[in-house]
């Protein structure tokens, strides 16, 4: 890979970051970027771990994947580089994100983590909106399946139990 094919990459990676209020993954930015190439996954991994080493990039570990959100760094360096991006490269990335991003903002703002506490598990459930937590629930379990049992339910009923409780909390 040339140095001007990292730059790209490393570009669009701070543009990508730049045009959403959340967190994306590895996999929500290599969608769009093995799109462009379908051979630069590893060279995307190397461009992301040069973007973290020098505070581009922030990454956010989460039970068993990786999140990155733009630093300070990050946007003023886009500010001052974005005219080195293709408007039609920022087309389809505008498209991209706008086509995906209903689902990239629900992926990134529920959550589920847990880890262990003593002899028991501690599971910390969550939803976010525009970085404001909604709702935040920690339980006590007493083994490891159970946690990775309510983290993967979480995911899939989170609406149901946030409803659930505003509705038990407003009835008189």
């Amino acid at each position: 890979m040339t140095s001007e094919g990292f730059v790209l990459y490393k570009l669009i990676i701070l543009y990508m970051l730049n045009r959403v209020d959340f967190p994306l993954s590895v996999s929500q930015i290599s969608q769009f970027i093995l799109e462009l190439n379908s051979n630069a996954f590893f060279d995307l991994q190397i461009a992301l771990n040069e973007m973290v080493e020098n505070d581009y990039i922030k990454p956010h570990t989460k039970r068993n994947h990786t999140i990155y959100e733009i630093t300070e760094q990050g946007m003023e360096t886009i500010k001052l580089l974005d005219f080195k991006l293709d408007d039609s490269i920022k087309t389809d990335i505008n498209n991209y994100l706008k086509s995906q991003k209903l689902s990239f903002r629900n992926e990134s703002a529920i959550s589920a983590e847990y880890y262990p506490s003593g002899n028991e598990y501690i599971v910390q459930c969550s939803i976010k909106e525009k970085k404001q937590t909604l709702l935040e629930i920690k339980l006590t379990v007493p083994d490891k399946d159970q946690a990775i049992h309510i983290c993967d339910s979480w995911k899939n009923k989170n609406e149901q139990i946030y409803q659930y409780l505003i509705n038990e909390i407003w009835r008189d």
